[in-house]
C-alpha cells in the first residue's frame, strides 16, 4: 500500500493512493497514519481489504497539500557516511560501524513544503535518502531477518544539512542537522511488502533541473537490515520511528570549489524508485 497524509500542517487526514493513482480517504477507517496504526496488523488488514473492495471514497487531489506520511514521529535516527561513493567524495574512511546521529522529529515536513535556509548559512547542502519506518518495537535484534520483520515500510527523505554548522562550529553534528524544515519526508509510506529488496533502489536528486545525485542502495556500506539491527542494540525503536539510511555521492560538499551550496530561490527535486518524488523551493528563514 501507498499510505499518505493530506491537508494543512497539523490537520492532515489519512489517505491511500490506489493502484490506479486515485487518492482515497481513510478517515472513516483510521484516525491517522502513525505508530499506533503501523503496529496494528488487524487495522492494516482492514485498510487493505477496503482498498481491494474499492469502497474507499475518492479525494480531489487538486491543490491538496501532501504532508509527511507518518504522524507523531517519536524520533528520527540518521546514519552518516553510509554509501561508499559519499565516503569517498568527502575523503573519509569507510566507517567500521554505522555512524549514528539523531534529528528532532519537528524537523520533518511534507515532501513539497518550503525548505528554509538558516540565517547566516553559507553551506546548506542536499542529501536524498531512503527512509525506513518502524512497525514493531525493536530491541536487541539478532538477525537481519528479525530486523526486516520490524520494518513497516519505506519513504523518501531529504536530509538537508548545513555543513558549516555541522562540521566547523564544534561539538557534534546536531547544529547542522536540526534546523527547521530540514527533513522533508514522503510523499508516501510504501509498505514493506511492496519493497521486496530495499538494496535494489535507485535514488536521484536534482537542483534547478540539474542532476546532482544518481545513486543506488546497493552502494550502502551497511544494509537496511544491518542498520535496523545495529540501532536496536543502542536504543529502542518504536512503531512510527524513522531511520534515514544515508546519502549516495553527489552532495555539494563533495564537489570542487566553488561548491554549489543551496541558496534561497533554488528548487530541489528528489526521488527513490517506487517511493515517489519530492519538490522543494528554498526560502530564507
Amino acid at each position: 500500500m501507498k499510505l499518505l497524509r493530506v491537508g494543512p500542517p497539523g490537520a492532515e487526514r489519512p489517505a491511500l493512493l490506489d493502484r490506479d493513482g486515485t487518492l482515497r480517504d481513510l478517515s472513516a477507517l483510521v484516525d491517522d497514519i502513525d505508530g499506533s496504526l503501523l503496529a496494528d496488523a488487524s487495522a492494516l488488514d482492514r485498510v487493505r481489504a477496503a482498498a481491494g473492495a474499492g469502497v474507499l471514497p475518492a479525494l480531489d487531489a487538486t491543490g491538496l497539500r501532501v504532508g509527511p506520511p507518518v504522524g507523531r514521529i517519536g524520533k528520527v535516527v540518521c546514519i552518516g557516511l553510509n554509501y561508499h561513493g559519499h565516503a569517498a567524495e568527502t575523503g573519509q574512511a569507510t566507517p567500521a560501524e554505522p555512524v549514528v546521529f539523531l534529528k528532532a522529529a519537528d524537523t520533518v515536513v511534507g515532501p513539497d513544503d518550503t525548505v528554509l535556509v538558516p540565517r547566516g548559512s553559507v553551506k546548506t547542502d542536499w542529501e536524498v535518502e531512503l527512509a525506513i519506518v518502524i512497525g514493531r518495537t525493536a530491541r536487541y535484534l539478532e538477525t537481519d531477518e528479525e530486523a526486516l520483520a520490524h520494518v513497516a515500510g519505506y519513504a523518501v527523505a531529504h536530509d538537508v544539512s548545513e555543513r558549516e554548522f555541522q562540521i566547523e562550529r564544534g561539538g557534534t553534528w546536531d547544529k547542522g542537522k536540526n534546523c527547521e524544515t530540514f527533513n522533508p519526508l514522503g510523499p508516501w509510506l510504501v509498505t514493506a511488502d511492496e519493497v521486496p529488496d530495499p538494496q535494489a533502489l535507485g535514488l536521484r536528486l536534482w537542483v534547478n533541473g540539474e542532476l546532482k545525485q544518481d545513486g543506488h542502495t546497493s552502494d550502502q556500506i551497511f544494509s537496511v537490515a544491518e542498520v535496523v539491527r545495529y540501532v536496536s542494540r543502542f536504543m529502542t525503536l518504536y512503531p512510527g520511528d524513522v531511520i534515514n539510511t544515508g546519502t549516495p555521492g553527489g552532495v555539494a560538499m563533495g564537489q570542487p570549489e566553488p561548491k554549489p551550496y543551496l541558496r534561497p530561490g533554488d528548487v530541489v527535486e528528489l526521488e527513490v524508485d517506487g517511493l515517489g518524488r519530492q519538490r522543494q523551493e528554498l526560502k530564507s528563514a
